[in-house]
This record gives C-alpha cells, structure tokens and sequence, in this order.
C-alpha cells in the first residue's frame, strides 16, 4: 500500500520536540492533495524522516490522535482520518516553523490589499509611520469549503513592496516575509483574546452575529527591532480552541 509523505522539518532544539513534529506533520495532513494516501509511514520511519526517536515520534502522534486527525490500529498501521472535523488548538508555543505550520493547511484568498491610514489601536506598533498596506484574506477547509478564519495584515510599505501578492495565497504571511522577502524575524508576539462576530466577520465566516471568534493578535519584529507586520487573525469558534503549553524545566 502506498503511504502518505509528510514534508521535512528544521527542528529548533530550544523547543519540544514532539511539539515541533507533530504541528509539521499536522500541517502536512491537513494540505495534503486530494487523494492523497491516507496510511502514514510507520513510527520508525517517521522518527527517522524527522531526525528524532521513536518516542518523541508516538508522543507527536499521540497529539495528532487526540485531535482526530489520525487513528492508530494494532498491527494495521497509522491511517489519516478522512472524515476529521479539522478544529484546532490556537497555540502560543513556538518557532517561526511552528507558527508557519499553525497556519498552513487550508485554502486561502485573498480579498484585497493596498495602502491604508495606521488605524489608532496599532499607531503604537508604526510609531514613524501614517499609512501603512493592509492585506485581507479568507481561509476555507480544502475538503468542505467552509470559512474557517479571516486574516487582516497590516506590513511597513518598504517591505510590502517586495510582496507578490499571489504569493499570499499560497503561503502563510510569516513564511512570505521570512523566505520570500527576507526579513530577519529575531521574534513574533501573540495575544488571544474571546470576542463576539462583528457584522463583517459573521458575514466572511458565515456564523451568528454575536457568535463566539477567537481573536489572535501576532506583532513580528526584524532584527533590528522594527514591527514589520501586524497580523490580526478571526477564528471561528467552534472550530478552533485556544492552548498554550508549560514545560517544566
């Protein structure tokens, strides 16, 4: 039988490792092509595509079972869940890879984009600026169609100039600004926060007015200090939750 390949990793050894496996194998699953194999290689040959041990490797995958995107059969093998509803943990843990990875997995479109005035509650992030170029775009399930979250991206001119827009519907923001543009990210800040669908984001994500949205807030930094981008991410509620992970030292 022919078995799924997930993409590669570059494990940063400054974060647990069955954190960083198991959102990269997370966001393989979830962009994988349609008709894709649905067996996953086996724990061993995992371990060994991802460079880490066996049980590094069944923890990641423990994590994946426990959201419902894989299940695991005695002597059958690892199989992705077709039928998976994809809700999914919000998480503040991470790399640059692993943020990348969060967002990755789904159709996106892109509403528009151009230069707009800073608006007064990111003044404080563009200090040396008065317009800025918002970038608007709308995320569906591959497999449903359904909207699954809305993203507004507020990035300094200079470096949007280097943006082709296209490429936003194909890669996360972080990911364009990092290996399409070249920015220096030295780090990336974040904020959740529970908020109630306005008119527009129950329209784009066709939910309630009033329904519950998850609102995410991400500041990037170069490494010079400056906020290149300010990404302001609307999820749906009951599709997504909010986790954050401690490790003991």
């Amino acid at each position: 039988m022919t078995v799924f390949a997930p993409d590669s990793l570059a494990l940063n050894r400054k974060l647990p490792l069955w954190y960083q496996v198991s959102q990269s194998l997370r966001a393989s699953i979830l962009g994988r092509s349609p008709g894709a194999p649905l067996r996953l290689p086996t724990e061993e040959q995992l371990a060994e595509h991802y460079g880490v041990s066996v049980l590094t490797m069944r923890q990641a995958l423990k994590e994946l079972e426990n959201e419902g995107l894989i299940t695991r059969h005695r002597r059958r093998g690892t199989f992705i869940e077709p039928n998976a509803r994809r809700g999914s943990p919000v998480r503040l843990l991470g790399s640059v890879d692993a943020i990348v990875a969060q967002q990755s997995g789904e159709e996106t479109a892109l509403l528009g984009h151009g230069r707009q005035a800073v608006p007064g509650d990111l003044a404080e992030y563009f200090p040396d600026l008065t317009e800025a170029v918002a970038y608007r775009r709308l995320r569906r399930d591959r497999e449903t169609g359904e909207p699954t979250n809305w993203a507004e991206n507020l990035v300094r001119p200079e470096v949007a100039d280097r943006i082709e827009p296209a490429a936003l519907e194909r890669w996360p923001m972080t990911k364009v600004l990092r290996d399409v543009v070249g920015v220096r990210i030295s780090r990336i800040t974040d904020t959740v926060q529970a908020r109630l669908a306005d008119p527009e984001t129950a329209d784009l994500l066709d939910v309630p007015l009033l329904s519950p949205i998850l609102h995410y807030t991400g500041v990037t930094y170069d490494d010079g200090g400056r906020v290149v981008d300010v990404a302001r991410i609307h999820y749906r509620g009951d599709r997504f939750s909010f986790s954050v992970t401690v490790e003991a030292d």
